[in-house]
């Protein structure tokens, strides 16, 4: 299947996209014409769109092998462009592995070879060691957030997969950070480079320091939310173990949050991102990790309750919100003995009072244990809800459809009750169990 301008509408309107921004044509043109290609371009620009485009060009609808593979450093990443390309509806087979799921999943997905694989470095680096699948059909090589999955943590696992690649063709490299050296075993001769990181200065983002008058953050944290109201948002730490005693601190003081780590189980990480996303929880709160990579909606603010190490996590975390043609604002939590390190600059200062309440979450997430390979969609969950358990349209939040369950955001007043209703309800011939999410 080309990629004509008819077929890369109808992507577009799937996507519910109306226009392509500057970057994304820019990058799309030149993709296509050049064998290796450098693409820099803040968070939340549509980098993803941008590279894919043009690679379902270079695809063969008669090759029944991997002809693209698309590199990534984390599992969400990789799931969120895996989401990205199969709601384009291309026909073409689209597969992510990832370090976190069994690999007997993978075997299973792969028995049926996809056109486009994408995965992290070590799990690829297992697949091609164990020669699971010819690699002398892949021609194209993406390197999402190229400058973390080429960091020294990974160079190992991505150089033995980058020279295992005889056939390729193309080579397309992406970050949002400037600045990054690539290792010779790339191969990037001559590259070609779209540079949008001056275009954006991020004019749409403010930062305001709010200085905490003790060591320890918390009280002035709980002000500051308190102080922004009810709104979704993202605190960054660098700790794990910051994060377990902001969270302690939080659920003691009734503020509904989600924590996000790389020591968490993948399934873990993966409800609470969807709690976060569905307004279950107002916070979010999380290490670096959750800077780039993860598939969340515009964000109001972020809060750097410990400050970043290096001008790329500065960078990244502010990414997170103010994106595209939203506003947003980055605070960042000061102790008032605290040094900012050079590459933060003096911003006007938030004073946060007392006074403002907590204002009560209304969101609760449900689980459901029946999702795609039940042939079970969204509409079969609607009816489910709204004609069995008496919701009403309104009162039915974010559906979350996944192959083989689901999670459903309702009123925290009708979640137990809707548990006690609905509970082994029959849907599509499966029985289903229906349970709050932890």
């Amino acid at each position: 299947m080309a990629n004509t301008i008819k077929n890369q509408q109808d992507i577009l309107e799937k996507l519910n996209i109306f226009a392509l921004n500057a970057m994304q044509e820019q990058a799309i043109a030149t993709i296509a014409k050049h064998p290796n290609t450098i693409l820099l371009s803040p968070t939340g620009t549509g980098k993803t769109l941008a590279f894919v485009l043009p690679l379902l060009e270079t695809l063969d609808e008669n090759n029944d092998e991997i002809q693209a593979l698309i590199l990534v450093p984390s599992r969400e990443l990789a799931i969120q462009i895996e989401q990205v390309i199969r709601s384009m509806g291309t026909g073409f087979k689209v597969n992510a592995v990832y370090g976190g799921r069994p690999m007997s999943k993978d075997k299973i997905e792969l028995k049926h070879l996809p056109s486009i694989l994408i995965g992290t470095p070590g799990r690829i680096a297992d697949h091609f060691s164990n020669d699971r699948f010819a690699k002398n059909h892949i021609k194209t090589l993406i390197l999402d957030e190229f400058d973390k999955s080429l960091e020294v943590g990974f160079e190992y696992e991505m150089r033995a997969i980058l020279n295992q690649l005889p056939a390729l063709k193309k080579r397309v490299l992406t970050s949002a950070t400037q600045g990054v050296e690539i290792p010779s075993f790339v191969n990037m001769q001559e590259p070609k480079i779209i540079n949008y990181l001056s275009a954006k200065k991020n004019a749409n983002l403010s930062i305001k320091t709010v200085i905490s008058p003790t060591k320890n953050k918390n009280e002035t944290l709980l002000q500051l939310v308190q102080h922004i109201g009810n709104q979704p948002g993202i605190v960054f730490c660098n700790l794990k173990d910051s994060i377990q005693q902001i969270s302690t601190f939080l659920t003691k003081n009734n503020i509904k949050h989600s924590c996000f780590n790389g020591g968490m189980e993948q399934h873990d990480r993966e409800r609470s991102l969807i709690k976060f996303r569905n307004g279950t929880s107002q916070l979010l709160i999380a290490t670096d990790l959750a800077s780039r990579g993860i598939d969340i909606p515009e964000i109001q603010f972020i809060i750097h309750y410990e400050l970043p190490q290096a001008v790329e996590d500065f960078t990244h975390r502010n990414g997170r919100t103010a994106r595209v043609h939203e506003t947003g604002t980055a605070y960042i939590l000061q102790w008032e003995k605290e040094h900012l390190p050079d590459f933060i600059k003096q911003n006007p200062k938030e004073k946060v009072g007392k006074k403002a309440k907590t204002i009560a979450p209304y969101w609760e997430t449900l689980f459901v244990s029946g999702g795609r390979k039940d042939k079970i969609s969204k509409g079969d969950l609607a009816g489910l809800f709204c004609k069995q358990g008496g919701l009403k349209k309104e009162e039915l939040g974010i559906i979350e459809l996944k192959q083989d369950c689901a999670f459903v955001a309702v009123p925290i007043s009708r979640a137990d009750d809707l548990v006690n209703t609905l509970n082994n309800s029959r849907l599509k011939k499966k029985k289903v169990r229906i349970s709050l999410v932890d």
